[in-house]
């Protein structure tokens, strides 16, 4: 295809060379060889009648790194009863998008499939420029993302699309494709075999990425020297580090720091660790890490541990002069430090007590006794007449009226 923003899917695996990448080669030919979204793919299924030819419902593919959303728009690509065009949101816009719904228009004898790549990555208004055509029917979209829909597509559009979520692979399903890769002409072809703590290894680092654990075994194949047998240390030559699944921008952003500061509420300090580290090792923002510490300290520990505010500012000011790898120390330190200080919500319900209250009209007048009273005429108007200072009183505390009238007897600390 010669039209910006076109791209070709992989074709059906048997014109695929030998030469590609292996990932590439075992993409599932039928829906039968797809693994892992059973859910979405059983008979009768809104996305098994339309890899049928059977369904007239615009869908959005929606789960991690892969799970099978290309490959499953692969499969509604080669199908003859309909014509599919593929676009990818990174190099397209709007007027490729109405060059598409143009020729749907003049093809209406023949329905038009609209794969779109990175649905995400498109703006509200490359978004809205599909609204006519998916509600009259005029295409199916078929839409992919890696991002909560619920925030990344304009909600007139999400309305009129069926979403459907893919789930990551369990480790079944890794172990399941790798054997499929050793054993089948069109993978390894048996030219190697996998010792059961290789597969493991590779079932591990994979993070139920298919892509990701069928390129490792690749990588780990090519690697043998004088052997046809992928070992433990094959596999780790092969692989540096396990596959982290995390999008700044994305879900796992705000599920990871969610479950991280859930943990050091539930006061679980290897909880949160674990969750710091995969932050951490993620590429994540240290200074957004201590931010929501430092949030933390007060929100949920406040005085029931003052020092806890005190480790989480420390570990910012070690962020900010420090920087990364030493400051994961620190970070650490704040995480384990508010993981096992004693817990104590009361500071933000005594301010947002207070601040509800403020919103609600219940202020009056600050008492006149605890008025500015340095200037002239301000003791004519009664300004600070009758303050009695604490540090006058043996107690160091005075007995007298703090809060406005009508808001004597409130309490908002407890």
């Amino acid at each position: 295809m010669t039209t910006d923003g076109l791209f070709e899917l992989p074709q059906p695996t048997d014109d695929i060379p030998g030469t590609a990448p292996l990932a590439v080669r075992m993409r599932p030919r039928t829906p039968s060889e797809v693994v892992g979204q059973t859910h979405l793919l059983q008979p009768g299924t809104p996305l098994r009648r339309l890899l049928e030819g059977g369904a007239a419902a615009s869908v959005l593919l929606y789960g991690p790194p892969g799970t099978g959303k290309t490959t499953i728009a692969r499969l509604l690509a080669v199908q003859d009863t309909r014509y599919f065009v593929a676009l990818s949101a990174l190099s397209s816009g709007v007027k490729e998008l109405r060059d598409v719904i143009g020729d749907a228009r003049r093809r209406r004898n023949r329905q038009t499939v609209l794969f779109i790549d990175e649905v995400h990555r498109f703006s509200k208004t490359q978004q809205d420029a599909l609204l006519g055509a998916v509600e009259d029917r005029l295409v199916l979209l078929v839409a992919a993302t890696t991002e909560n829909p619920s925030f990344s597509v304009v909600t007139p559009l999400l309305s009129r699309l069926l979403v459907l979520p893919l789930r990551s692979l369990t480790d079944d399903d890794v172990r399941e494709l790798l054997r499929r890769a050793v054993k089948e002409e069109r993978g390894l072809n048996g030219a190697v075999s996998l010792s059961t703590e290789a597969e493991d290894a590779l079932v591990r680092l994979s993070g139920g990425d298919a892509r990701s654990a069928l390129t490792a075994l690749e990588a780990s194949a090519d690697g043998l020297a004088g052997t046809t047998v992928i070992d433990v240390p094959a596999v780790e030559r092969a692989v540096a580090e396990a596959s982290v699944r995390y999008d700044r921008q994305g879900d796992q952003h705000y599920d990871v720091i969610s479950a991280f500061i859930k943990s050091i509420r539930g006061s679980d300090p290897d909880a949160a660790l674990h969750y710091l580290a995969r932050m951490l090792v993620a590429g994540e923002d240290p200074r957004f890490i201590a931010r929501r510490l430092m949030v933390h300290a007060s929100e949920d520990i406040g005085l029931a541990d003052p020092t806890a505010l005190q480790a989480a500012v420390a570990a910012a000011q070690t962020v900010q002069f420090v920087g990364m790898p030493e400051a994961r120390l620190a970070l650490a330190q704040a995480t384990v430090h508010l993981a096992v200080a004693p817990k104590s919500n009361t500071i933000v319900n005594a301010i947002d007590a207070a601040m509800s209250d403020v919103r609600a009209g219940l202020i009056g007048d600050v008492p006149a006794h605890l008025r500015q009273g340095r200037y002239k005429g301000a003791e004519e108007l009664g300004n600070a007449v009758g303050y009695r200072s604490p540090h006058n009183n043996a107690d160091g505390a005075v007995g007298q009226q703090y809060l406005p009238d009508p808001l004597v007897g409130k309490r908002y600390y407890r």
